[in-house]
């Protein structure tokens, strides 16, 4: 992109974020219009702010993909074609949810901090609107130009801010002491498992967005290799979903089923893009080296040992595999060229 180019999408940004401004502090007073309202709890500020402005943010995503984007898919294949907008999707809706819990996140922390502070509507509006500008100039930015790293940030961010929300508003304060799944329990339970279904929609779309790297890498040539990736990843973010669709109190199997396949599907995942992706890049091979081991080090201290519970063993996998997935969409970004790359098969099949 040129230096024109750049300035022009600067000052939509711009106008952008008054847009959503005005539009967030206007719907958000309308909304809360009548008595004064808490910033967080019931009845709060807090849950029309959170929809008003994941709703903004996701408008803002979609208007900056058609002015910036348009006609990207017209010279690919239909399949091409349709993961591309299928990837859009997801990733509006994702947009929503970020937004929404991390509204809620912040009315929690103000609340904790402003204790007896009560908005009236006109507040609550202009908080409302500064909540949508933040997240609709943010969202605006990545229609402009949104990659595999960013959208890897954005499931570290939205794990963090879901489960920190979880744990906030969660009906038993020692969930700590068996594992994460305690958050899916109780009256707050739909943060924790909405988190997880979230979660899992955004693996399954950073998974297509490592295919769509590894295609403009490889070509065509490659399409069975990196078909078997966005395979996997997909498999993984529907395994994750499923953890958050079946909460531990209700449906315990189906449950525990999900997350053991969660696991070895990530694990599963890793492996083939390690080896699909060309050169064998070092940082990934020894990050993958490095971060296996040290999950089979912090299982055998924690089973056999007993020297942390599984809720910080969860917390250590986890945090391991983001680190792994970091590093892959690293390599990716030094691998990748800019310009798409549409497909000359007119099906997948040969």
């Amino acid at each position: 992109m040129d230096e024109g180019k750049r300035m022009l999408a600067e000052t939509r940004a711009i106008w952008a974020t008054a847009i959503c401004f005005l539009a967030g502090a206007v719907i958000g007073t309308v909304a809360l219009w009548g008595n004064p309202r808490p910033i967080a709890g019931d009845g709060s500020v807090g849950i029309p702010a959170a929809l008003i402005a994941g709703a903004i943010a996701a408008a803002s995503f979609v208007v900056s993909t058609f002015l910036h984007r348009r006609g990207e898919t017209k010279p690919m294949p239909r399949w091409q074609a349709a993961v591309s907008d299928l990837s859009a999707i997801a990733l509006t809706i994702a947009f929503a949810c970020v937004t929404a819990m991390g509204v809620l996140l912040a009315g929690e922390i103000l609340g904790v901090g402003l204790q007896g502070l009560e908005l009236p509507a006109i507040g609550g509006g202009i908080v409302t609107g500064v909540a949508a500008a933040v997240a609709g100039r943010l969202t605006f930015t990545a229609g402009i130009g949104l990659d595999t790293g960013d959208l890897a940030g954005l499931l570290f961010s939205y794990l963090v801010i879901g489960t920190l929300f979880a744990m906030l508003t969660a009906a038993d304060p020692r969930w700590w002491e068996l594992n994460f799944s305690q958050l899916g329990i109780g009256a707050g339970s739909w943060a924790f498992n909405g988190t997880l279904v979230v979660a899992g929609l955004l693996v399954a779309t950073v998974g297509s967005y490592i295919g769509r790297d590894l295609h403009r890498i490889l070509g065509d040539e490659a399409l069975g290799r990196v078909g078997w990736v966005v395979a996997l990843w997909a498999a993984t973010g529907i395994a994750l979903a499923c953890v958050g669709l079946f909460p531990i109190h209700r449906i315990l199997v189906a449950h525990n089923i999900a997350a053991l396949a969660t696991l070895v599907l990530f694990v599963a995942a890793a492996a083939v893009t390690t080896i699909v992706v060309p050169g064998r890049p070092a940082p990934l091979l020894l990050t993958t080296a490095v971060v296996g081991v040290l999950i089979a080090v912090a299982v055998i201290l924690a089973e056999p040992f007993g020297l942390y519970s599984v809720t910080v063993l969860e917390a250590i996998v986890v945090g391991l595999g983001l680190l792994w997935m970091t590093t892959l969409v690293r390599v990716l970004a030094v691998l990748t060229p800019e310009q798409s790359r549409p497909s000359t098969r007119a099906t997948l099949r040969r």
